[in-house]
């Protein structure tokens, strides 16, 4: 017998009932005329998906992917499945559909719940899964779906199911930078324990605060950033299904006024670029900003902080450990490192030898927290290279400094030798963008004619019109930045650069090409 209950819906949710905050607003969808749900309405609609759930035959461990745009929705799903002790798994609504038939398959997923919007999308696959049975559409009428809104409607609430910390909670699929998604495994403890450390010592979420990240939901950043943390405390989030894009988080800011913003590198970039000098509407409220899914360049943090007074607190987080464990804190930011561990964390950087690397040095990253996922689904001799006991490999390298600071240098297929020495590509990334004509750029591995490899970057630029040898520029650039025998020999000036729907660049893409 359980001596205590730990299915995290209880905290998140039902506890803000019992605590006073019931009529509080949880989630609202920043869009002109969009619905909001407040804690006791989340707390009604999420207790009735047991009895949803009963009704179709989906039953205790059962798999539920939610293929769901950021809408009052999601949650209603996430935590009623959690309560009804279905597995839930958000999934990235970006990706094609024979990657939704994988993960459909690979999950063994007897239901989907799917928005309306992204129903066309999916519907080419859905006839050729072998364990699909249901699928509910969201906000819309498809043959052959059922209907969530009129499915919900006078059924029964249900209580919690009783749990531990330890039983599975809910899957997420790794984002595939560097190759085919694998599924995470999740307990119900994980939840709680990002919101206690991060959340909570880092973040310093309070009641009072107004969330809005423009990483979505089904990412385990947007996760942690627009529902576990907020619902640690009981603050208010703006939800928006919609692309992200500098307009758009301007016409969010100014219409809604955020205390917190979450966002990513490429979007910062794009934010400052299209900022200039002044502070758009909006700003005035913002005590908050955080960073993560890749490494952010200096140069723009410095800029975001000229502009709105805020610091960017760059931090380094997983699908793996769920959150971040590696960050800049308040008060203590330096921009380009990724700071120090997250209290309740502890780090590792190690040499090929698994040996502790000195200041200095150059290793990988290793974790160990409360977080930690419980393994990879059917996957057990990734799960075995990747979770070593408590220890969990990020795949990341990092240089430690005297102060203790990790300084991010690449993922370890990112990493490569010039003339015997480690280069970092992220460093002559950085150097790259603080040139004003560069928005973005990626660097990687590239052979020369002795077949030796030389650092290659690829760039989008800022300014379309810049003169002149902007190649030769670029190169003398990052020579004066970073050293001479760092610099670029080739510099292809590129649209855009392939990335996950998360932001990540997906380099192993540029190697390819």
């Amino acid at each position: 017998m359980l001596e205590e209950n730990k299915n995290a819906a209880l905290y998140f949710v039902d506890r803000h009932l019992e605590e006073g905050r019931g009529q509080d607003t949880a989630f609202f969808e920043a869009v002109s005329g969009g619905p909001s749900i407040s804690y006791a309405d989340l707390s009604s609609q999420s207790s009735k998906m047991a009895a949803f759930y009963e009704k179709h035959g989906i039953r205790r461990e059962d798999r539920a992917v939610m293929l769901v745009l950021d809408t009052i929705d999601f949650p209603v799903i996430f935590w009623g499945s959690l309560k009804a002790g279905v597995v839930p798994i958000p999934v990235n609504t970006l990706l094609s559909a024979d990657l939704y038939a994988v993960i459909l398959n690979d999950s063994r997923a007897k239901i989907l719940f799917v928005s309306n919007e992204l129903y066309d999308v999916v519907k080419p696959v859905l006839k050729d899964l072998s364990f699909l049975e249901k699928v509910v559409v969201l906000r819309g009428k498809q043959q052959g779906c059922l209907e969530f809104e009129s499915e919900l409607e006078g059924l029964e609430e249900r209580p919690a199911i009783a749990v531990s910390d330890d039983e599975t909670a809910f899957w997420l699929y790794s984002s595939g930078s560097t190759g085919q998604p694998k599924g995470v495994r999740h307990v119900h403890g994980s939840l709680k324990a990002t919101a206690d450390t991060y959340g909570k010592q880092v973040l310093g979420i309070e009641r009072s605060d107004l969330v809005y990240s423009v990483a979505k939901l089904f990412f385990a950043y947007g996760l942690g950033n627009a529902m576990t943390f907020p619902m640690s405390v009981g603050a208010k989030v703006a939800l928006f299904p919609g692309r992200p894009t500098p307009d758009t988080v301007f016409d969010l800011m100014k219409a809604y006024e955020p205390t917190v913003f979450c966002g990513v590198p490429t979007l910062y970039a794009a934010v400052v670029a299209a900022m200039g000098d002044g502070q758009p509407e909006g700003f005035g409220n913002l005590r908050r900003s955080i960073s993560a899914g890749e490494a952010l360049p200096s140069e723009i943090g410095k800029k975001w902080h000229d502009v709105t007074g805020v610091d960017i607190l760059d931090g380094v987080g997983s699908t793996e450990m769920l959150h971040i464990f590696l960050s800049n804190a308040p008060g203590e930011v330096v921009y380009g490192t990724s700071g120090r561990a997250v209290p309740g964390y502890e780090l590792r950087v190690v040499d090929e030898e698994n040996k502790d690397v000195e200041a200095g040095g150059i290793g990988e990253l290793l974790v160990n927290g409360p977080s930690a996922a419980d393994g990879y689904w059917n996957q057990r001799n990734k799960s075995r290279a990747t979770f070593e006991g408590v220890w969990t490999r990020t795949g990341d390298k990092y240089e430690v400094m005297d102060d203790g600071r990790l300084v991010y240098c690449g993922r370890t297929d990112d990493m490569f030798k010039v003339s015997g020495i480690w280069v970092s590509p992220f460093e002559i990334e950085q150097a790259l963008v603080s040139h004003p004509d560069v928005l973005e750029a990626a660097v990687v591995a590239h052979a020369d004619e002795n077949n030796l490899e030389k650092p290659k970057a690829f760039v989008v630029l800022s300014n379309q019109n810049a003169s002149g040898d902007l190649a030769s520029q670029l190169k003398d650039h990052v020579k004066e930045s970073v050293g001479k025998w760092k610099y670029p020999r080739w510099i292809e000036i590129v649209d855009d650069l392939p990335k996950t729907a998360t932001g990540k660049v997906q380099r192993f893409k540029l190697r390819q090409g």
